[in-house]
């Protein structure tokens, strides 16, 4: 499965994983709202609650796209956040991944708080 992220005049597609957080995103597709920034990472509240998977964690990876279960949030990483160490990215908390930006995640550095950013089915 694929989608596509659409903010400011950025058109992003990511590859999903097969696993129950996915699935659910998928199926709620189309769903937007404002981000918020914490440092190379985005994030929005969306209208889904997933509890955390048993794989969940807190250290991610560049392009990772992410539901953080606390904040019922849509996360895309693109580089560090203020909890990441030298060696590893680190969410603020536990995130079920599920998908993976195709081309350069860096992109989304364009994005400041308050942008619209819109997600679809591919």
């Amino acid at each position: 499965m694929e989608i596509k992220i659409f903010a400011q005049d950025i058109e992003a597609t990511a590859e999903l994983e097969d696993n129950k957080t996915s699935r659910f995103i998928y199926s709620r597709l189309p769903l937007d709202g404002a981000t918020n920034r914490w440092g190379d990472e985005i994030y929005f509240v969306i209208p889904v609650i997933i509890e955390e998977e048993k794989d969940s964690t807190d250290i991610v990876e560049v392009g990772d796209i992410a539901y953080w279960p606390e904040g019922c949030c849509f996360c895309i990483f693109f580089g560090k956040t203020p909890n990441s160490t030298e060696t590893e990215i680190k969410a603020a908390s536990k995130v079920n991944i599920f998908g993976k930006i195709k081309g350069d995640p860096t992109v989304f550095r364009k994005i400041k708080n308050g942008d619209l950013v819109i997600v679809e089915k591919a």
